[in-house]
């Protein structure tokens, strides 16, 4: 596959998990980027042993545990716009993550997940 076609096959499968919402920077732009897409978009959120929802849910854990709450809303709102999980699946998770990521990896994603179900109700 040539490198074109790895980053076109990035965008797609990078918008159809983002919903649309993240921008994607001009080739070139942005090294990082270009490399994220076309690898981590193009190879390998494209293979069919796990679903976008089973990478979303092993994604999510591991930003949680890391207590990247901003990355994680981002998670929130495309799973929850791509119907991939429900608020309340969602509230579940940061009760789960507490259990094994520690209580203050959990509780820093409390009100910024909550802002972010906020959101997406209102639309």
């Amino acid at each position: 596959m040539s490198d074109q076609d790895r980053r076109a096959r990035g965008i797609d499968k990078f918008n159809e998990v983002y919903c649309g919402d993240l921008p994607v920077p001009d080739e070139g732009q942005v090294p990082f980027f270009d490399d994220m897409i076309a690898h981590l978009f193009g190879e390998v959120w494209t293979r069919e042993a796990l679903s976008v929802r089973d990478r979303r849910l092993v994604t999510m854990g591991i930003i949680a545990a890391l207590g990247e709450s901003s990355t994680f809303c981002i998670q929130v709102q495309s799973a929850v716009k791509n119907g991939e999980l429900t608020a309340e699946q969602v509230r579940e998770m940061i009760i789960h993550v507490a259990h094994y990521a520690g209580y203050p990896r959990a509780a820093g994603l409390l009100m910024p997940v909550e802002e972010t179900l906020a959101k997406l109700d209102k639309k």
